[in-house]
């Protein structure tokens, strides 16, 4: 299933600004846990300069995929100066396009014999 014109012109979305979507797909997060976030469910592969993240966040915030969240962490850990961030609707719709669309494209190395399927 193709998805939508609107959600489609978004596509593809770079790897960098794919993870920083994955980042906050489970709840809000200030930059340097995206940061730690991306690090650490890539094992250190993708790592992100703040530069990088910053520039991301500024282009997410203008095309409404992601949004600052006015939410704080209850537990008294929290920083004041750090600024949250939360997917938007359109944000999850882009989101689960791309990873539909890299589903599509793992599915065609498989059926070509570039990648095995996992063993059970």
């Amino acid at each position: 299933m193709k998805p939508n014109p609107e959600i489609a012109s978004y596509l593809p979305l770079t790897p960098a600004l794919f993870h920083v979507l994955l980042a906050l797909a489970d709840g809000d997060k200030h930059g340097y846990a995206i940061l730690k976030d991306v690090s650490l469910r890539t094992g250190d592969s993708v790592r992100l300069s703040t530069g990088t993240l910053y520039g991301i966040i500024k282009r997410l915030l203008t095309e409404g995929m992601i949004e600052e969240s006015k939410g704080r962490p209850a537990d008294g850990r929290d920083d004041e100066r750090r600024i949250y961030y939360r997917l938007t609707s359109l944000g999850e719709k882009v989101a689960m396009a791309e990873a539909e669309r890299h589903e599509k494209i793992v599915a065609l190395a498989r059926s070509k014999n570039v990648l095995r399927r996992a063993k059970a």
